[in-house]
């Protein structure tokens, strides 16, 4: 157990990420200028935060989440109209089918700005199952070997809202979401602005790398198309792998703060006919360098 140089006492979950914090409540944080700063820096420390049992207020909730900066709307699944930026990601037994969470993802990188970060609450969960994973994308690059981190220095990869959520809407539907939110570009290991880390910045909203046909790469055909493919899906896969994750079983009004620059996440959807309803605070972010 670490207790911090405050009054915010944080548990380590995993040896590589998370922590469950204790005895804390959220709604102080979000109107304590020196409780918010305790738990941001051990949001860099540990990148995904846990707290249970907190039956707070949804304004509270926008306001604990205002406190890293601006929150973001999403343009497919919008949000509560009473409280803007604040994403209700409902599952019942009415809810059409689709598969965007249940994928290693790192929230957003189809914007030029992905988000900071995310404050998520689960208002309502199954009786079993419905967990998610989080990620160290930090550490999946330092255990990357040295001969594929050299090979990824400087490569840039797109990453696409229109092959995902556009994916299953009527054309002109997904074109129109295209136009608003082209393809964005970003370097395949980006640099956290505030820890200074290296992190593996590929996730399952990248389409393709885009600065890979070069003389070192490439001798003949068959080594740009699947030999880049081939590489980009070796580095996505990283993701999956069990020593840089955390897993978190979910309870009502229980909260994960997680920082989007650094980690992936997993929605498991294993909960069928449970119900599961999540409500999430989105945070602008700034451009990867």
């Amino acid at each position: 157990m670490t207790t911090f140089a405050g009054s915010i006492t944080a548990t380590p979950l995993t040896c590589s990420i998370g922590a469950e914090l204790l005895d804390v409540d959220l709604a102080r944080v979000a109107a304590d200028d020196a409780l918010f700063a305790e738990l941001r820096a051990l949001l860099l420390e540990y990148k995904v935060l846990f707290v249970r049992d907190q039956n707070i207020s949804r304004a509270d909730h926008v306001a604990l989440a205002r406190r890293f900066g601006p929150l973001e709307d999403h343009p497919v699944l919008g949000s509560d109209p009473d409280h803007p930026g604040l994403v209700r990601i409902y599952k019942d037994l009415d809810s059409p089918p689709e598969h965007f969470e249940n994928s290693f993802h790192c929230d957003a990188t189809w914007r030029e700005n992905p988000s900071m970060g995310s404050v998520l609450r689960c208002v309502q969960a199954p009786p079993v199952g419905g967990d998610t994973i989080w990620v160290n994308m930090a550490e999946a690059y330092r255990r990357l070997p040295e001969r594929v981190r050299t090979r990824i220095e400087g490569l840039r990869a797109r990453h696409s809202i229109e092959a995902s959520f556009g994916a299953a809407m009527p054309e002109d539907r997904r074109r129109d979401l295209a136009r608003r939110y082209p393809d964005a570009e970003h370097p395949v290991v980006r640099t956290h602005p505030e820890t200074g880390e290296r992190v593996l910045f590929v996730n399952s909203f990248t389409t393709h790398l885009v600065n890979y046909h070069t003389p070192e790469n490439v001798r003949f055909g068959a080594d740009y198309a699947p030999g880049a493919a081939e590489l980009l899906h070796y580095l996505m896969r990283q993701a999956a792998v069990p020593e840089f994750q955390v897993r978190w079983r979910w309870t009502e009004n229980s909260f994960a703060i997680w920082d989007n620059r650094c980690t992936q996440h997993y929605a498991v959807q294993d909960y069928w006919p449970g119900v599961r309803k999540m409500e999430r605070a989105g945070i602008v972010g700034d451009k990867p360098f």
